[in-house]
């Protein structure tokens, strides 16, 4: 890969250049009213078609994906998707429409959405549905705002704190906050699971609830998880589960028989929309049949005359989105459920807990795992005791993965793990992928005894080496530089 930077595309081509011309309008035209027309024309890059098309294809060389090469991005699912899944949801029943059509003319995206919300109620253990959350944080919120609107219609209005475990996702403090809860942070125990103790002195009459990811984002399910959450009840708070990670236990596990109320979903990590690029994504939360007057409207429901729209009831806490959310990744989501069947959701999450066992044992020698236990679809290691005998830290053995052609694993979380690397595989990843990359890491490792000064160098391949992160979020430079000789007017 060349090492060169890519100019912007403002910076090429010249004055004259153009490629093909649009055909002309046969609508009417219309005057811009003088006050709103600009002042002089706007500064559009002017380039041939062949320009063009060479300029994205190398920013496109440049970016790195699950088809470019081994993805781990921990607690993210970065796993393959099947083009399928992209190919139903292009169908034009599914793309043609409009979400202000009379229910009569899209009877079958109505069937779509219940389809899709009875398979992931089944798959969660919740009663009922709603897919208009955009994402996972937007979920979350969502689903306490479901746990607020329960507790006002009750008088609790004294239940303003959030329970949130140190080894959870950064999202769940965050959206408590904006919920408008007090966060209160609970600690892990020595196994990595919730400290009970510190659990029942935390829960009491001012609990609104609590948020928990399990397995948690060291990779560990805990075993005491209905413990946990029959204290949290009998403080009379809700349980709130954050499906991040739900890849792990779809089919096996269900959230609402560990005693969890509400849920959020992320398909676009766990049920085949590709994840991350900006989007789009969906956050579907689920929820037990007492929250279901909460519900955002509308919803589709069964009619005299087939599928219709229900609107929101009195109690609802009202729409979260414009419509009824990212509809075509829903679309996806329930192909993906309808190729795999029954038998194969279970079966992917199987794989994927093999698979995160099987490259945690192959480099646990050289990169201890923080917890030496078995994990779920990922682990975390610690690589403290590289650093202080040898000066490596999880940052440059991060960097030097990318020069032996993989993406980095996920950077110093959970916080409560010193020089953390997290990983997961995923479920897609073959065994022979597996063994290259441990082999990878093994020289990598060796490198780092033999001489570190080259990994604290690394990457060697790409245009940027190390980036001076804590500038570029302070002050970060947004807009285009243009030359003098081009100055506004």
């Amino acid at each position: 890969m060349s090492t060169a930077q890519i100019p912007l595309i403002f910076e090429r081509g010249q004055a004259g250049r153009s490629q093909s011309r649009l055909p002309v309008s046969g609508a009417p035209g219309a005057e811009i009213p003088p006050a709103l027309a600009r002042r002089c024309a706007p500064r559009l890059p002017q380039l041939s078609e062949v320009e063009v098309a060479r300029h994205y294809s190398a920013l496109e060389r440049r970016a790195f994906g699950v088809n470019n090469g081994f993805y781990p991005l921990g607690s993210c699912t970065m796993k393959y998707n099947p083009r399928l899944n992209e190919d139903v949801a292009a169908l034009p029943g599914f793309t043609q429409v409009h979400p202000l059509q009379p229910a009569h003319t899209v009877q079958g995206c109505l069937a779509a959405l219940r389809q899709a919300e009875t398979m992931l109620c089944d798959i969660t253990g919740m009663d009922a549905m709603t897919f208009q959350p955009a994402a996972g944080a937007h979920g979350e919120w969502t689903g306490l705002l479901l746990i607020k609107a329960y507790h006002r219609a009750r008088g609790n209005s004294a239940r303003t704190k959030m329970l949130v475990p140190d080894s959870a996702h950064g999202t769940n403090p965050a959206s408590a906050a904006m919920a408008g809860y007090t966060v209160v942070n609970i600690p892990s125990n020595a196994q990595g699971g919730v400290d009970l103790d510190a659990l029942r002195a935390a829960a009491g009459p001012d609990t609104a609830g609590l948020m928990l990811t399990n397995p948690n984002t060291l990779g560990l399910f805990d075993p005491n998880i209905q413990e946990i959450t029959d204290i949290v009840h009998s403080a009379g708070g809700l349980c709130y589960y954050d499906g991040a990670n739900l890849n792990a236990i779809m089919g096996v596990a269900r959230p609402g028989d560990m005693g969890f109320d509400v849920v959020h979903l992320n398909l676009h990590k766990t049920f085949s929309t590709p994840h991350g690029g900006g989007g789009p994504g969906s956050g579907p939360t689920g929820l037990k049949n007492f929250l279901r007057p909460y519900l955002p409207g509308p919803i589709p429901v069964e009619g005299p005359d087939g599928l219709a729209w229900q609107p929101a009831g009195a109690e609802s806490i009202g729409r979260v989105k414009g419509f009824y959310g990212n509809f075509l990744v829903v679309v996806k989501a329930l192909a993906y459920l309808y190729t795999l069947g029954r038998e194969g959701v279970p079966q992917a999450a199987a794989h994927a807990v093999l698979n995160a066992n099987y490259l945690m044992r192959r480099i646990a020698h050289l990169f201890p795992p923080a917890y030496d236990a078995p994990c779920m679809h990922e682990f975390v290691c610690t690589l403290a005791q590289l650093k202080k005998e040898h000066g490596v830290s999880a940052m440059d053995v991060a960097k030097a993965m990318i020069d032996a052609g993989m993406h980095p694993p996920t950077m110093y979380f959970p916080l409560i793990v010193h020089e953390a690397l997290m990983f997961e595989p995923t479920e897609t990843e073959t065994r022979e992928t597996l063994d290259e990359v441990a082999d990878a890491l093994a020289h990598i490792h060796a490198q780092a005894l033999a001489d570190p000064n080259a990994l604290r160098a690394a990457p060697r391949t790409t245009p940027i080496g190390r980036p001076d992160d804590v500038a570029a979020a302070r002050a970060p430079r947004v807009r285009y530089p243009r030359p003098e000789s081009e100055a506004r007017p």
